[in-house]
């Protein structure tokens, strides 16, 4: 077997890796692991990965977790153009720097709004309005930390090209937007940034990649949204409780 993915393009990061995948064309088979139907707890996906998480990776024999180390992996063993993930020391040390600030004030605040208009909903509960607001502030700060300290004048998050911080970042950037918040209002240089990385990436393949979650809430009106069964519920209500 050659490459396999496991994603749901319902997640920001699977989203990243498939773009990525897709852009640089790296032949790969995928496999939908639906999160809302709870394939991600079966026991056929828990034997790939124990941690019940995608995106996931397989490589013959090599399974990989973690959608920044599938990048890296994916921009290493395919030889990618540099810009993605650059070979010259202080430019790659700038991605990994955005990396990290990303699993800390990025990843963890933008997918709430899912888990509270959508995802908590499907299994009967609801998460405190105290949360909501405590998120959207700390959504708030994200995106003017994000335009100050990253962005700045540049094109791109960590200078002149697309890197691999680009991809995250808007891959985030979709979740809040498709469930109706104008994250770029008063910010005029992060929205021609968003603009600059769709143009890149082309718009077909982003349309292909961005349908799941931008027609999110049409399905929820529809209620054509699978209802997760029993066995997921206790993980998703795990993560409810870590919102802060």
């Amino acid at each position: 077997m050659g490459l396999e993915l496991y994603l749901d393009l319902l997640s920001q990061p699977c989203r990243a890796v498939y773009i990525f995948a897709k852009k640089n064309r790296i032949p790969f088979e995928l496999h939908t692991v639906d999160l809302l139907k709870g394939q991600q707890v079966s026991k056929h996906f828990s034997k790939l990965n124990s941690l019940r998480k995608v995106p996931a990776l397989k490589d013959d024999d090599f399974v990989l977790t973690e959608s920044t180390a599938i990048l890296i992996y994916l921009s290493q063993k395919y030889q990618t153009e540099d810009h993605w993930y650059p070979a010259e020391l202080q430019a790659r040390a700038r991605v990994h720097e955005y990396l990290g600030w990303h699993a800390d004030f990025i990843r963890g605040t933008f997918g709430v709004m899912l888990w509270t208009k959508v995802l908590a909903p499907l299994i009967g509960t609801q998460v405190p309005e105290e949360k909501v607001r405590r998120n959207r502030t700390a959504l708030e700060e994200a995106l003017d930390k994000l335009n100050a300290r990253f962005l700045g004048n540049k094109p791109f998050l960590t200078g002149q090209q697309v890197t691999l911080a680009d991809i995250m970042a808007l891959e985030e950037m979709m979740q809040p937007i498709a469930l109706g918040l104008d994250l770029y209002e008063g910010r005029q240089q992060l929205a021609s940034w968003h603009r600059r990385v769709e143009a890149f990436l082309g718009a077909e393949l982003c349309e292909e990649a961005h349908g799941p979650i931008m027609t999110i809430l049409e399905q929820m009106a529809c209620k054509t949204i699978p209802i997760p069964p029993p066995e997921a519920h206790p993980p998703m209500l795990k993560r409810l409780a870590k919102i802060p």
